[in-house]
């Protein structure tokens, strides 16, 4: 086995840090419960300002909520401790900021009910959300590709982008080996990312598709896959978009605990793994999710530097150009309008 680099930050630190916002995380799962807080500090330490901890199956939403209490009460105690204990301001702020987009994702189409979405609908009445996610579309495996399965996920996805519309928030879509049902759906909704905003997440097609999604207003989602030479086919469908539309069409996220970015995983043929197959543990398994995930091998939140610095080379872009343009890009997906720290 060949020790590439081990799934957290150790004394071998970035040369700079810099401020980034991962837009995609499932930082609530349980693989996560032993050290959380730890691994929240840690991706502090290496620029993460906010993240988002984004949903899927209804089952999971209120943990969530309970993991996005814990993190901003660790943070709010931390603004809190100067005026109690004289602690540096320059301190005082150590644990990102977190957000949550719930949805019901396509993969998990059959465990989904109609009653799950009046549920969701409910929620974000009392609970509003930063964004509407992960939804949209999945035919990666064969049973997702039935008839009866297809029409299901298309009933889910245009009911939540119809959510979207309703409370004007943005969405992160979730298309595997379903681009061109997505887009042509997405063309047909009254649901403008131009107004709204939206990310495609873990953006996996090819040049045509990549371009077709910015088109439209949605900014293409890099993960630790970007990382990984042998990603030909992602890695020009992101420098066509960027060529198109420049750096203003991206956004980084982790995904964590899935995406490893290659120089933190460790494995034997971490270079001649499919690229979306056994990368991505959440949609392998409807009834698995992160059930065998190993500790040392997961994606972890600090690891985001990793996806700037290999874009920043893959696009010939200064690292801090780079992450100043991708912080404003975020904002941008998410309507938000956080200030790029200084």
């Amino acid at each position: 086995m060949t020790a590439i680099r081990a799934s957290f930050i150790d004394d071998e630190t970035l040369p700079t840090i810099f401020p980034l916002i991962d837009t995609h995380t499932h930082f609530d799962a349980p693989v996560f419960d032993s050290d959380r807080s730890e691994q929240a500090q840690l991706a502090y330490d290496q620029g993460v300002r906010h993240l988002v901890l984004v949903g899927y199956l209804h089952r999971h939403f209120d943990r969530l909520y309970e993991t996005e209490k814990s993190l901003n009460k660790g943070l709010l105690l931390n603004e809190e401790l100067p005026a109690i204990i004289g602690k540096d301001d320059n301190q005082k702020q150590s644990l990102p900021k977190a957000h949550i987009a719930l949805g019901l994702h396509p993969f998990y189409i059959e465990q989904h009910t109609e009653a799950h979405l009046e549920k969701m609908a409910q929620m974000l009445n009392k609970k509003r959300p930063l964004a509407i996610g992960e939804i949209g579309l999945d035919s990666f495996t064969d049973v997702m590709k039935q008839p009866e399965m297809i029409a299901k996920q298309q009933r889910f996805f245009n009911a939540q982008l119809d959510m979207a519309v309703a409370h004007q928030l943005p969405v992160m879509l979730h298309i595997r080996k379903a681009h061109a049902e997505a887009l042509a759906i997405l063309k047909m909704h009254d649901y403008d990312a131009h107004k709204l905003g939206g990310i495609a997440h873990s953006f996996s097609g090819g040049v045509q598709e990549a371009k077709a999604f910015v088109k439209l207003g949605f900014k293409l989602g890099v993960t630790g896959q970007i990382t990984n030479p042998n990603a030909k086919k992602l890695r020009l469908a992101i420098q066509a978009a960027v060529d198109n539309y420049g750096i203003g069409c991206l956004v980084i996220e982790t995904d964590c605990p899935d995406m490893t970015p290659i120089m933190c995983q460790t494995s034997d043929n971490t270079l001649d793994r499919p690229l979306y197959g056994n990368a991505s543990a959440l949609g392998q398994s409807p009834d698995n999710e992160w059930g065998d995930t190993p500790a040392h091998n997961r994606n972890v939140p600090a690891n985001l530097s990793y996806v700037l610095l290999t874009l920043s080379e893959l696009l010939d872009v200064q690292p801090s150009t780079l992450a100043q343009q991708l912080w404003h890009n975020s904002c941008t997906a998410l309507q938000m309008k956080w200030h790029y720290p200084t």
